[in-house]
């Protein structure tokens, strides 16, 4: 087997714990999109390892990974598992190559594990997608989630294809049919916090598109490349308390959490709404719970999570691939991921942001164990759920009951006090 790159960690020592199974499996189908979104941070940052690898994942690969998924279900005996198609854009070309993809895993994960539940998504653009191609994809049983960054041509002004068009109006063609025609296979909408915009408009906008879940994420940055309306430490404008993440984040709860935590599941409040009441993290990006997700790249690479390439280029590399490598040798080298620093541990809120993405704390000088660059924005945002949280307890703001995770589980308990 060949050396691991430097960035893994040391393999498991003798009586250490061994890291819990991967459950989450993230499948690159096709290397390139269609889109040139201007804020990418795949195909404008760092890392540029896209460019050797296949445009489109090969059927040998394909067969490699399922076999791969099907040895960790069986080891694991996993009771159910998630697999994401990817990209780049995974439609392009057709749907065909997803499909296969699909119909790959079930099968070897059917030999192998026949008690493991599958559930397969595919995140994309939405450009590609028809009413053909959708009925194809729910008779597949895929369901499928569309990146936008609200539900307005201006508000996706930012996501053009190469030639500078707008992407928009096949997006909201695409959306609407989900919505209208094959509402079973609807995942939700994943959306980057833009600042810049009104966080009332963006999300009111986006409810247009009917969706059963949103997923708001933070720009990837770091303390290297600091995200937009936060300047880099020492320039003007910085302050250590600055919270516009944070401000525009709790605009929206409040939007959401007045309205009854009805119009749509927000992924990210209900992580943190679940976590104040002593459950679980059920994402990477928040609390305690080790990543459970591992990726595969169109040439066979095993990486982790995409998002780290906007560190630096390799970020993501393990050193392991489906052809040589099981997922549980990756995941016994590589165990929970980052730790954050010591400060970290510290902090009043700490238990439930878990330190942020581990991508969002990377500088160059000491690696990933810092503070998230979105510290004071978390903070600002967790201690004003909590109040919320807190304050519902009383019989004048008493409201549905507590929140849910996306997998259908529920959360009962009580919050428990940050101070």
């Amino acid at each position: 087997m060949r050396e691991p790159v430097a960035t893994a960690r040391d393999a498991r020592q003798p009586g250490e714990e061994r890291p819990p199974a991967y459950r989450q499996f993230v499948l690159k189908v096709h290397g390139r999109c269609n889109l040139a979104c201007t804020y990418c941070y795949l195909y404008r940052g760092p890392d540029t390892t896209w460019r050797d690898r296949p445009a489109r994942v090969a059927p040998g690969t394909m067969r490699q990974a399922a076999e791969r998924i099907a040895e960790h279900a069986a080891a694991h005996r996993l009771p159910s598992a998630r697999v994401d198609l990817h990209g780049g854009e995974p439609l392009l070309g057709g749907p065909g190559t997803a499909l296969e993809y699909v119909k790959t895993v079930r099968a070897a994960v059917r030999r192998a594990a026949p008690g493991c539940a599958l559930r397969f998504f595919v995140q994309t653009n939405g450009t590609l997608l028809t009413a053909a191609t959708l009925r194809r994809l729910a008779a597949a049983g895929v369901r499928v989630g569309i990146s936008a960054d609200g539900g307005t041509a201006a508000l996706n002004h930012r996501r053009v294809d190469h030639a500078g068009r707008p992407s928009w109006p096949a997006v909201d063609r695409a959306a609407r049919l989900l919505a209208e025609q094959v509402p079973e296979a609807y995942a939700g909408i994943l959306c980057t916090v833009d600042v810049a915009q009104d966080p009332l408009e963006t999300y009111t906008s986006l409810l247009a598109l009917r969706p059963p879940a949103l997923d708001l994420l933070l720009p990837h940055a770091n303390w290297d490349a600091p995200p937009p309306a936060l300047p880099a430490p020492g320039e003007p404008g910085r302050t250590a308390r600055a919270t516009p993440y944070g401000d525009w984040l709790v605009r929206v709860f409040d939007r959401w959490w007045d309205a009854g935590r009805l119009e749509t599941r927000v992924r990210l409040f209900e992580e943190i709404l679940a976590l104040l009441l002593g459950a679980p993290s059920a994402v990477e990006s928040l609390g305690h719970s080790p990543g459970a997700a591992v990726l595969v790249e169109t040439d066979g690479s095993i990486e982790r999570v995409d998002s780290l390439r906007s560190a630096y280029h390799g970020a993501s590399a393990t050193g392991f691939d489906v052809f040589h490598d099981a997922f549980t040798t990756v995941r016994e080298h590589f165990g929970a991921g980052t730790d954050p620093p010591r400060t970290c541990r510290r902090c009043p809120v700490f238990r439930v942001c878990g330190g942020g993405n581990p991508t969002h704390r990377y500088a160059p000088a000491t690696g990933f164990r810092n503070p998230s660059v979105y510290c004071a924005d978390l903070e600002r945002l967790i201690r004003h759920v909590a109040d919320r949280l807190g304050r519902a307890a009383a019989p004048e703001e008493a409201g549905p009951p507590g929140p849910s995770r996306p997998d259908g589980n529920g959360v009962s308990g009580h919050p428990i006090p940050l101070w």
